[in-house]
């Protein structure tokens, strides 16, 4: 198990190999270091396979990039904020 978070340049190489892989048949390996996002726009290109849409590829290209720039990190972390809120709010 992995206990440092992988580089950009590492995150890169992994979700390459993952779109390859779904494209072509196959799965997705674990500790990946791919948030959730991601993995589920890279299963939705493997459950397309063998006639995978270019939209699905350029969303799983998206998918990742909102890791890359923190948007996915911001995003879960509002909604904690949120959930936390309301639950201040009921004690």
């Amino acid at each position: 198990m992995r206990e440092e978070r992988p580089s950009d340049d590492e995150l890169r190489r992994n979700f390459e190999q993952e779109l390859e892989s779904v494209s072509g048949g196959g799965g997705l390996t674990s500790e990946t270091g791919l948030d959730t996002e991601t993995e589920e726009a890279l299963w939705a290109v493997a459950d397309a396979h063998p006639n995978i849409p270019d939209e699905l590829i350029e969303a799983a290209r998206r998918a990742f990039a909102g890791q890359l720039d923190g948007s996915h990190a911001a995003a879960r972390q509002a909604a904690l904020a949120r959930k936390l809120e309301q639950f201040d709010r009921r004690g």
